[in-house]
């Protein structure tokens, strides 16, 4: 069971001279957000004086400026994007950008399963022999060192537009626009479709001045792409997605109206989806493409216009995904057999199997992470090399450690809490020792037990709508931001129903324990198999986000059980 940590409570002076509920004051304050003015420009924050300026990064104007040649002579560009949704989702904003000033450009996502993460050498040939002479990467580049050498030899000009770490060996691109090596640029943590946002801004101001307006119209996708990457959700990212959301409410994009209809998921404007809707519906299906076929279908189907072909597109996708969740499935439950075996004892987790999906080695290793609270890595066997996927815990920087193992892989990349390898099978043993080596000496003498962080304990009385409403208005929630946990005590379980596609949800209603008529409606999602002991009458101490749900109109509020314990049986 995790450890519940509640978080102090901040003493705050004239508390009574704000306007909000004494718990979501004190959820400001414990976040930093500490004066009227930080609290205001927080809860609705202005996109002209949040979003900085693309200028701000150092290469910027030479971006631009050979972008500006590429378009005044013709040129062939191409886009070199990534198969994820934050990859997908730069390509397609960076081609609208381009096909908006009449640059003439392809694009290109490399196949997950064939040639692997960002650009390879046999791509880069290929390209020459098609007369390309700018390649534009989003979402990647940063680590590819030789592949950028190797179009330089030919004469090719790479543009490298990324957000993952930086490597030792920086590739010698003609301009890299990364906000984690830029010290001019103030905000370190857009995602790639964000940095591919700041390129679509710096074109617009300096091609299209007049036309800067539509660029709002792209954040549906920066807001798509941005919550998928698990970036922070905070300053600059948060305003992307803030307005973001409300945009990709309004879409006028065919593809993703049809990925809703035929997803089942209720996104339009009077349903203005959350990151957890994004997190869990929208951003899954895109990334089944590139898992299970190629991610081509995806981007096709964001820039699809026509509505009978953006319905097949998205039928093909919803057919990827459920494909996805299956084979997953199965892979987790393989690699919870080792883990509970082989890794019991070990404080790293790592599978490798020749069996083992390149598309789906990510999602697995992100599951045995979740699960066992391990830093996990799922790699795909080949004949002579393996390919796969690092997922962390806070504790540790995964891919700080990884660097540390650079002289045994082929290649590598990432970010501190997921990364990405391929290495010779012959040097599979020693890195594996050398890396548990590291993992273990970094996590000595450090509790690593699952703990839940508590923002407050309330009372019943303080469950309300005027608490749920000041909650909602901390959206969007993501890392840095996170939904605020709550603890009740002593509620009594009313009734209770297991209720969902194989009973696998608990549902709970729960009345405090001084007889009042008050009865609170709690849901806890897959705890099927944590809490099938619960029975009418126990009382039970409750973890949960508090919730407004609505349907059909009305509202009310909900409980989302995040753990309980059941402290007697009346």
């Amino acid at each position: 069971m995790p450890n519940w940590k509640i978080r102090k409570r901040i003493k705050i002076k004239n508390e009574s001279d704000y306007p909000f509920h004494p718990i979501a004051l004190n959820i400001f304050f414990q976040r930093d957000i500490s004066t009227s003015k930080k609290i205001n420009s927080f809860l609705f924050p202005d996109y002209e004086k949040d979003i900085h300026s693309p200028f701000l990064f150092s290469q910027m104007p030479k971006t631009v400026k050979r972008i500006k040649k590429a378009r005044k002579k013709k040129e062939k560009v191409v886009i070199f994007g990534d198969y994820d949704a934050d990859g997908v989702t730069s390509t397609v904003v960076l081609a609208e950008t381009l096909r908006k000033l009449k640059i003439s450009y392809d694009t290109y996502i490399p196949d997950k399963k064939s040639e692997g993460y960002g650009l390879n050498l046999k791509a880069i040939e290929k390209l020459k022999k098609q007369n390309v002479n700018l390649i534009i990467t989003v979402d990647c580049g940063i680590s590819n060192f030789r592949e950028i050498e190797k179009a330089n030899e030919l004469g090719i000009d790479v543009i490298v537009t990324d957000h993952h770490h930086i490597p030792s060996k920086i590739p010698k691109a003609h301009a890299i626009i990364n906000a984690h090596m830029d010290e001019g640029y103030p905000f370190k943590d857009l995602a790639g479709v964000g940095a591919a946002f700041k390129l679509a801004q710096a074109l617009y101001e300096k091609i299209i001045p007049e036309e800067k307006e539509q660029l709002k119209w792209l954040l549906d996708l920066v807001a798509i792409g941005t919550i998928a990457d698990c970036v922070p959700l905070t300053k600059e990212n948060r305003t992307l997605c803030k307005y973001g959301l409300v945009v990709l409410s309004k879409t006028r994009r065919t593809g993703l109206q049809e990925l809703f209809k035929v997803g089942g998921i209720l996104v339009d404007e009077n349903n203005i989806p959350d990151t957890h809707k994004v997190s869990f519906q929208i951003a899954p299906r895109i990334n089944a493409a590139g898992r299970m076929n190629h991610a081509s279908i995806a981007y096709n189907l964001i820039s699809e216009k026509n509505r009978i072909k953006a319905r097949d597109l998205a039928l093909e996708l919803e057919d990827c995904n459920k494909k996805r969740q299956a084979v997953t499935k199965r892979i987790v439950e393989e690699v919870e057999v080792l883990a509970n075996n082989a890794f019991r004892n070990k404080k790293f987790i790592f599978a490798a199997g020749k069996h083992f999906p390149i598309g789906i080695v990510g999602l697995a290793a992100g599951k045995i992470a979740d699960k066992f609270k391990k830093p996990s890595a799922v790699l795909q066997k080949g004949e002579d090399e393996s390919r796969g996927s690092f997922r962390s815990i806070p504790q540790i920087n995964i891919i700080e450690v990884i660097e540390k193992c650079g002289d045994l892989l082929i290649e590598y990349g990432g970010h501190s809490q997921a990364a990405g390898i391929s290495i010779k099978n012959k040097n599979l043993e020693r890195f594996y020792k050398k890396l548990n080596a590291l993992i273990e000496k970094e996590l000595e003498n450090k509790d690593i037990s699952p703990e839940i962080l508590i923002d407050a304990e309330i009372s019943p009385e303080d469950i309300g709508f005027k608490l749920a409403e000041e909650i909602k208005k901390m959206e969007p929630f993501g890392k840095g931001n996170e939904e605020p946990i709550f603890l009740t005590k002593n509620l009594i379980v009313e009734e209770l129903k297991w209720v969902g596609n194989g009973e696998k949800h608990l549902k709970l209603f729960l009345r405090p324990n001084n007889k009042t008529p008050k009865i609170f409606e709690a849901i806890g999602f897959n705890l099927s198999d944590e809490f099938k002991n619960i029975k009418q009458g126990n009382a039970i101490d409750i973890v949960f986000n508090l919730q407004q749900d609505s349907w059909n109109g009305n509202k009310k509020i909900q409980l989302v059980i995040v753990d309980l314990k059941i402290m007697q049986q009346l």
